[in-house]
């Protein structure tokens, strides 16, 4: 068997133009990848199998890539079909009109599913332009979820993909929200004031996003209860935290092919998203920084053995720069001006405001397309930096995140739907709320089972002298 291209090597060993490569050779590109089609999907006519048209997504015909990515999610979150399973018989989201702003990935499209089988109608956004899974919201859209997402959106298709989700053609009409990072809260909250008013509880995920519903709530705009599940301690410690702890490799080896060993690092944030990040990071023998506002985190990292630091101290020495405070302008651009040529810049938090990009798309300053979602940013005298999903969220624009720590997150914000949904009236009031530690420790339980786990049990005596009940709550409410 031969190939032409064999030929397109001289005696000699010297390389020419391959005009021909065999399949074998060619690259992959992901599913999601959007180079083969630069058509904006609001330009085109799409409809599913079923004739049904009220979606906006890459490519339809996806469908089958999108549904086999949701099946193998399906088999690391048990306990989210588990959860499934034991109630939709009852349906207790039947009559519920959830729309959802978070990231489209085959997690997401169990969780989506899930709550159509207990009874929802949902029409979903994205709440980042780079993460979404084109071909998972491809079958969530033949499923019948009214889907708009897509990979690379601008910021035009970002708003007006939350506009068509919440301003439905067929007079659907919201009564709950689900939302990452706050913004389809707002867009609804500002642009449909109606809808907002009759909307039953809000659930959001993020950091971000309950800062957001917190001020509203100090203003006294938040006229629906709200449920604070990023909070909660199987979010805080489980998806902040530990999944964090992993993501962060996964993102930063991908995008740049780094070996950390002995690199400098500077961590900015040790909230749980910043304890992940710096503990995975020193695992591989990084030298890792961490910044702090706030004493308590400070000493945290002190006493896992960081150093504590100023982030001018320290800047032109660093070669990754990570982010993870959930704040604005924390690298500037006197910051980027100062580091060192090949500095790697990423932010692990949910908004694209924590590192200055725009100060960077100047005159002065030329960007250089490196490979998805990673560019060169150079200076005028050659240095460079390398700025990673532009700013954005890095493990959900530059990889993954591990599955069974999502189902935990989809379960407990599963429960914090159905929980808002059925609640007697005058049971939450127009307030932010915190997820009952009894229902914490039910997602927690349910999820013990995939570690052959075995709780040991109270005897009375025992729950008598704790002053517990010996099913539960365990914990009071502010234990976080």
């Amino acid at each position: 068997m031969t190939y032409d291209w064999i030929g397109s090597f001289t005696k000699k060993g010297i390389p020419r133009r391959l005009t021909h490569l065999p399949s074998c050779l060619t690259p992959l590109a992901s599913y999601t990848d959007s180079s083969d089609d630069e058509t904006s999907p609001r330009d085109k006519q799409q409809t599913n199998s079923k004739g049904i048209s009220d979606f906006c997504v890459k490519n339809i015909k996806q469908v089958e890539f999108g549904r086999r990515e949701i099946e193998i999610a399906e088999q690391e979150m048990t306990a989210l079909i588990s959860l499934r399973k034991r109630a939709q018989g009852e349906k207790p989201l039947s009559g519920a009109k959830i729309v959802g702003c978070t990231h489209i990935t085959a997690q997401t499209g169990v969780l989506i599913e899930t709550l159509c089988a207990l009874g929802a109608q949902c029409r979903w956004c994205a709440c980042n332009i780079y993460s979404t899974q084109n071909e998972v919201a491809a079958a969530l859209a033949e499923s019948g979820v009214a889907v708009f997402a897509w990979k690379g959106e601008s910021e035009d298709d970002f708003w007006w993909c939350i506009d068509r989700c919440v301003n439905a053609n067929s007079g659907w009409q919201a009564n709950m929200i689900l939302d990452d990072g706050g913004d389809l809260t707002h867009w609804v909250y500002k642009k449909y004031p109606n809808i907002y008013k009759k909307i039953r509880g809000i659930v959001e995920e993020s950091v971000t996003g309950v800062h957001r519903l917190y001020q509203l709530s100090k203003a006294g705009k938040l006229c629906v209860p709200a449920m604070n599940v990023n909070d909660s301690v199987t979010k805080q410690k489980f998806d902040n935290l530990y999944c964090c702890r992993e993501s962060i490799l996964d993102g930063l080896k991908r995008s740049t092919d780094v070996m950390f060993g002995g690199k400098q690092v500077v961590v900015c944030g040790y909230g749980e998203v910043g304890k992940g990040c710096s503990a995975a990071l020193k695992a591989l023998g990084a030298i890792v920084h961490v910044t702090e506002i706030d004493p308590i985190c400070a000493l945290q990292a002190c006493m896992e053995g960081f150093r504590v630091v100023k982030l001018n101290e320290v800047i032109r020495q660093m070669d990754v720069v990570i982010t993870c405070t959930g704040n604005k302008n924390v690298v500037t651009r006197e910051h980027l001006d100062r580091m060192k040529n090949g500095c790697i810049v990423c932010n692990m938090g949910h908004s694209n405001t924590e590192i200055d990009v725009s100060s960077l798309r100047m005159p002065d300053l030329t960007w250089e397309r490196i490979r998805s979602q990673v560019d060169h940013v150079i200076w005028p005298d050659g240095k460079r930096i390398v700025l990673l999903a532009e700013g954005r969220l890095l493990n959900l624009s530059c990889s993954t995140i591990p599955t069974f720590v999502l189902s935990i997150t989809a379960t407990t914000e599963a429960l914090a739907l159905i929980e808002l949904y059925n609640a007697p009236e005058g049971r939450y009031k127009q307030d932010v709320y915190l997820l009952p530690k009894k229902m914490d420790e039910y997602v927690a339980s349910l999820h013990l089972p995939a570690f052959d786990a075995h709780l040991t049990e109270l005897t009375d005596e025992q729950a008598k002298y704790l002053g517990l009940n010996k099913n539960g709550p365990f914990k009071p409410n502010y234990y976080r």
